[in-house]
């Protein structure tokens, strides 16, 4: 292997935090109101990577029913001593107003793929909670401060011992750092090298004057001096690059010696656009100058190809386009929003080789809503599934849906009309929670074998569906927007700033709106890419 193509992790997988445990690479990724939480992604080359775990799969350690968007899973820090994987997160339970409640926690395992432990409550002091383990055994929590005080919210980083036979935060509350003139600091980690400790800073915002700055100390209560250059990625000064948004990162050394970091970034559109893929991750190698950190590129922007490896290359099972639910368990693709599946909604034993789905609340809810998705990962991609459903009334509804929030997604949906007489094929789209129906409509057999299909082209999407097996497609509606589903367009469209910080998915989703029990069932669904 010579080359690594950035970004190694595509589509909605912000804030990797990654480690090295012998031979195996694990990057953990920010999940927000997607359940189960936090995405773990292995790897053996730094290039090939897969998702082995959701660890957070229990509302014992993850309840969310309720939380904003983008609120839930921020940043979480995965990390390991002695035998032990340690996992801190935060669930952000609170976004718009003076305050933000921020409750951190830590869950441990062995097995990084197994169980993972009931979570210790660490604090509500701020986001982006990480943990470190010094060479004399201590540890450490680093968090940002929260500081409402004039409104300024970033108060700078903070550090205080954990002691792991009482599971509790322990002794002074150090401030460690105020961060730069960049603002906007935040998803601190340290990591020791030599004599130093170095304190690694996502600063300037998480849109496109990003960067990942970095400071250094001889203790690690500080005081902390920052690099010469402040920061050490970011593209905020190139804006017709490729790679954009590029911040919040973390480092790993390799067997043999050499460093790298990852980051996220993110690919718009066109220069300065809309990126509707979310916040992806990337990784870059690092050169040591002086005791500090530098990209081989010798300066701030990342590349997009990392050449000159000379490693050995290890693949891994290519993604499966087709999924046909005849397993027991859902695939590590999938995640449902807020809530664990549960069979008050979702199975795939009551009818071997279906997902079945008994509707429940509806797009608009932060708390039941009976959908599946996976992320989109690619500019220009065909979904397609299979439904069977006999809607009754005008409230039961199932069908395909590219979704990036409550307030904003495209649905096309087989429902009913009010005398409960006729099925129809129908389009909504929710734009900053005003909702618009495409005037055309299709009257669908109640016998017909229904396949629908979305064919997104980076920023437009047009739905299709069939009735014969899919020897016959046709288009329903209007191209409509894909790029209204971004974190920047759900941002830019606000005059106050509204969190908008993951991605756009496609998947499957079922509503009954009058009595929450009507079910329907998806013989298989399909994502690939166009080439």
């Amino acid at each position: 292997m010579n080359r690594i193509e950035n970004p190694i992790l595509r589509g909605f997988n912000p804030d990797p935090s990654i480690i090295r445990v012998g031979e195996d690479y694990y990057i953990a990724t920010s999940t927000f109101e997607w359940f189960p939480g936090v995405q773990i992604h292995h790897s053996r080359d730094l290039k090939n990577w897969k998702v082995i775990a959701q660890p957070l799969n229990k509302v014992s350690q993850l309840d969310m029913k309720g939380v904003p968007d983008s609120c839930g899973v921020w940043a979480p820090c995965l990390s390991y001593d002695e035998g032990i994987f340690y996992l801190v997160y935060s669930n952000v339970k609170s976004f718009d107003g003076v305050w933000k409640d921020t409750p951190n926690y830590l869950v441990t395992t062995e097995d990084i793929t197994g169980e993972w432990s009931d979570p210790v409550y660490l604090s509500s002091r701020g986001f982006d909670g990480s943990l470190f383990h010094d060479t004399d055994g201590k540890k450490y929590f680093l968090n940002m401060l929260i500081d409402h005080r004039d409104n300024k919210m970033f108060g700078g980083i903070e550090l205080q011992e954990y002691d792991p036979v009482q599971k509790e935060l322990v002794g002074e509350v150090h401030y460690l750092h105020q961060g730069s003139y960049l603002g906007c600091t935040e998803g601190p980690h340290i990591f020791k090298r030599g004599k130093y400790y170095y304190l690694i800073l996502a600063e300037g915002g998480t849109e496109y004057n990003h960067a990942v700055s970095v400071a250094r100390s001889e203790s690690i209560f500080g005081p902390y001096v920052m690099h010469p250059d402040t920061s050490i990625v970011s593209c905020a000064y190139n804006k017709p690059y490729k790679l954009q948004k590029s911040g919040h990162g973390d480092f790993v050394e390799t067997e043999d010696g050499r460093w790298f970091i990852t980051f996220l970034v993110g690919r718009p559109l066109k220069e300065r656009g809309r990126c509707i893929l979310g916040r992806e991750t990337a990784i870059e190698e690092i050169i040591w100058k002086d005791d500090w950190p530098y990209l081989v590129s010798d300066c701030r922007l990342p590349r997009l190809e990392i050449t000159g490896l000379d490693t050995k290359e290890v693949s891994v099972k290519k993604h499966q386009e087709r999924d046909d639910f005849d397993a027991d368990m859902l695939s590590l693709d999938f995640q449902s929003l807020r809530i664990p599946r549960t069979e008050q909604w979702f199975s795939l034993t009551e009818r071997k080789g279906f997902l079945r789905l008994k509707g429940k609340e509806s797009l608009t809810s932060t708390h039941t809503q009976a959908l599946i998705a996976r992320r989109v990962q690619h500019f220009r991609i065909e979904a397609s599934t299979s439904l069977e459903f006999h809607p009754e009334n005008i409230q039961e509804m199932a069908g395909l849906v590219f979704y990036y929030n409550t307030g904003h997604y495209h649905y096309l949906h087989l429902t009913a009309n009010y005398k409960g007489d006729k099925q129809l094929l129908r389009i909504i789209t929710s734009d900053h929670f005003e909702m618009s129906e495409q005037d055309q409509e299709v009257e669908i057999p109640a016998e017909a074998e229904l396949v629908l299909k979305g064919i997104l082209d980076h920023g437009e999407l047009q739905f299709y569906y069939s009735i014969d097996q899919e020897k016959t497609f046709f288009p329903i509606g209007d191209v409509l927007d894909a790029s209204i589903l971004s974190d920047d367009y759900v941002r830019d469209r606000d005059e106050r700033y509204r969190p908008a910080f993951t991605g756009m998915f496609v998947g499957m989703c079922c509503q009954d709106l009058a009595y929450n029990r009507k079910h329907a069932d998806f013989d298989w669904f399909t994502y690939k890419e166009i080439h």
